[in-house]
């Protein structure tokens, strides 16, 4: 079993959301969170039964937070709050969406500003641990007053209502926590804000994001140098002295590590000499680390506004130490939509160069005497010509998702929320950026490791070698046309694995 991630004081680190997300390690609340928890959950008990109304606490919400509302009404104000606030429409997110969305509310919870009872944050644990997953729906967050109708989603599965994943199976709430032996909460004072004020969602789909395109940027590395080596191309561009006269530290770490995939290859070295005709190489090969290094930059800014987010403790109105209750706008959701909207840029250009090599090795004329198309019959058939056209259309939708969302706002709550955030809609398609990243690293892999076995008896790189060697443990070399999406799809698989990463064995 992996290692309990206990919450309490300590942020949680991004590795650890993954952990739980998609490891599913089990979660706990530290001795320090369940004191904060407790002596919080006082103040707020006291705040109830003063004369005086506190927002959150003895009134209503957000435009209707002007009523007082009297004590025998505030269970049914809390229910009434989550049950009218789980609006979602449209067909369910993913479950390590939920579980993600689950565990950074549950974190709040235990930083102890939010005022809800110990039970509660433990009956949230107690979901996650048991993989109860709310069903929450693709629209209802603005990115602002928190991921409001996802997080209600949520809440409402722990107070028994709605629909969750258990075994595999969409059911009942009720029904899943009963067979778990999990209570269901009935909510008290202030606990239906906290379980809905927060940018949980959007930070969640940050950082896992952020855990793929670690991989993905590595990646995209790799086909490169495998692109260049099928293309004749030189490994001199990429050597240190010439990177270092223009220190970005992304470009550095992806020069070093096509350079080190391309030593000891025999087609490199078969075009060293002074008979080689070639000035410069093409934009697409020459200029990839620059390329795949900006990217590396922007993703290591968007992981430190991640990374201060773990720090934060999102919800409105906030229990202070001192007992104050106080209102804020802490839940607005541009730190994070900005850089949501930020990695959907760099990841259409990364795509989008290679696209560029993967039509060059196609093209008779660039490709320096490959095949047309690297048809093993040119005009009986068509090699991969229509997989640059796949290519092709998926870099079209990339760069029409690299248009941010966050420049949007719609104004809501009769013009008390009048301006929002839209950081949830940006992270949705930043998901769906990194999947269509993903379809054209596999093209590229495809493309180049067929280009590869065309320029035999000269051999690949040993690193580039044990990629293609991978590659073929799935999908055969050249020949006569064969159905090609199952392949791409089996590429797909090694890429969003990690498995050409573990055969390259690149120790930069």
């Amino acid at each position: 079993m992996p290692e309990t991630v206990l919450l309490g004081l300590e942020p949680l680190t991004a590795a650890q959301v993954v952990d739980v997300v998609r490891g599913h390690a089990p979660v706990g609340l530290g001795d320090a969170a369940e004191k904060n928890l407790a002596a919080t959950r006082q103040h707020i008990e006291n705040l109830a039964h003063a004369v005086t109304p506190t927002y959150g606490v003895s009134t209503g919400f957000g435009a209707l937070a002007t009523r007082h509302i009297p004590v025998e009404s505030r269970t049914a104000l809390q229910r009434s709050l989550i049950r009218s606030h789980a609006a979602g429409a449209g067909p369910a997110v993913e479950p390590e969406v939920v579980r993600a969305l689950m565990l950074l509310r549950l974190r709040t919870l235990a930083s102890g500003y939010t005022g809800v009872r110990p039970g509660t944050a433990q009956t949230l644990a107690a979901l996650l641990n048991a993989d109860i997953t709310p069903v929450v729906h693709e629209y209802g967050s603005l990115g602002c007053s928190g991921d409001l109708a996802p997080l209600a989603a949520v809440a409402l599965a722990l107070m028994g209502e709605g629909q969750v994943t258990y075994r595999g199976e969409i059911v009942e709430a009720g029904e899943a926590l009963k067979h778990a032996g999990i209570e269901p909460v009935v909510l008290a004072e202030k606990e239906g804000l906290a379980l809905t004020n927060g940018t949980d969602g959007m930070l969640g789909m940050l950082l896992l994001a952020a855990a793929d395109l670690h991989k993905l940027f590595d990646i995209a590395d790799l086909t490169a140098a495998m692109s260049v080596e099928a293309l004749l191309g030189t490994d001199r561009a990429f050597a240190a002295d010439l990177q270092a006269l223009r220190p970005h530290p992304g470009q550095a770490t992806s020069a070093a590590r096509m350079w080190q995939a391309l030593q000891g290859s025999k087609i490199v070295e078969s075009h060293r000499g002074p008979d080689c005709n070639r000035v410069q190489d093409a934009y697409s090969l020459r200029c990839a680390p620059q390329v795949h290094g900006a990217a590396r930059d922007s993703l290591a800014h968007a992981e430190l506004v991640g990374e201060r987010e773990l720090m934060s403790a999102v919800d409105n109105p906030v229990v202070l130490a001192d007992g104050r209750v106080e209102s804020n706008g802490n839940f607005h959701g541009a730190p994070v939509a900005y850089v949501l909207d930020f990695l959907a840029i760099p990841i259409a250009d990364v795509a989008s160069i290679a696209e560029r090599r993967t039509d060059r090795m196609l093209d008779k004329a660039r490709s320096h005497g490959l095949p047309p198309f690297l048809a093993h019959d040119p005009g009986v058939d068509s090699g991969h010509m229509i997989a640059q056209y796949t290519q092709a259309a998926v870099v079209s939708e990339l760069k029409r998702l690299a248009v941010p969302a966050s420049v949007d706002s719609i104004p809501s709550s009769a013009m008390q929320e009048d301006h929002v955030s839209m950081g949830w809609s940006a992270a949705r398609k930043l998901r769906k950026a990194v999947d269509g990243l993903t379809t054209v690293l596999a093209i590229e892999l495809l493309t180049a490791a067929r280009a590869l076995d065309f320029r035999a008896p000269l051999e690949p790189s040993p690193v580039t070698g044990r990629v293609r060697d991978l590659l073929r443990t799935k999908v055969n070399g050249p020949g006569p046309d064969r159905h090609l999406a199952p392949e791409i799809a089996a590429a797909e698989e090694l890429v969003r694995s990690g498995a050409v990463l573990d055969a390259a064995r690149l120790e930069v």
